[in-house]
């Protein structure tokens, strides 16, 4: 959302924006600034591509959110009333430009999961079951850190014997 209002701030489409932000690292820094300041507030989610890397050294709790690649467009062209062919050009130049600019500004690759605790694929389940699922981790997330724990797991278990009946 900071990303978008700052494009509409600026009165460019959210494509140019990124194109601008791919010349100029300072609308990263502005963006990462803003989000570093939610962030610091505490008990907030924070939301967006660069979060879990911008905020690595002090976020609780890492999400990657995916689908696959046409539920994603589906999605985008019905959010934005534009055809699926129309969602796949805006969508595949705008992750290539995002790819390059985070690879460029902040030294990573957007293909490189392994900083996020957790990874789901939204096309799983319904957006409800989704939903519990983020709030089941962000309590588990929250009660690891307080060290509350609703339930200890007792561990394994033994399995009684079978009892051979005539």
């Amino acid at each position: 959302m900071l990303f978008r209002k700052l494009a509409e701030e600026r009165k460019v489409s959210l494509e140019k924006f990124q194109e601008m932000a791919a010349a100029d690292p300072s609308i990263d820094r502005l963006v990462d600034e803003r989000t570093m300041l939610e962030a610091e507030r505490g008990d907030v989610v924070v939301d967006g591509q660069l979060a879990g890397w911008v905020l690595k050294e002090i976020s609780d709790l890492r999400i990657l959110l995916t689908a696959p690649l046409v539920v994603r467009l589906e999605r985008i062209a019905a959010r934005d009333g534009i055809s699926l062919e129309e969602a796949r050009r805006q969508t595949l130049h705008r992750e290539a430009v995002q790819a390059e600019r985070y690879r460029k500004h902040y030294g990573f690759s957007v293909d490189d999961w392994s900083i996020y605790h957790l990874i789901l694929d939204t096309s799983f389940g319904s957006i409800e079951d989704t939903a519990k699922i983020l709030l089941a981790a962000a309590v588990t997330a929250k009660n690891a850190k307080t060290g509350k724990s609703p339930e200890k797991n007792p561990g394994p278990q033994p399995i009684p014997a079978a009892t051979n009946r005539p």
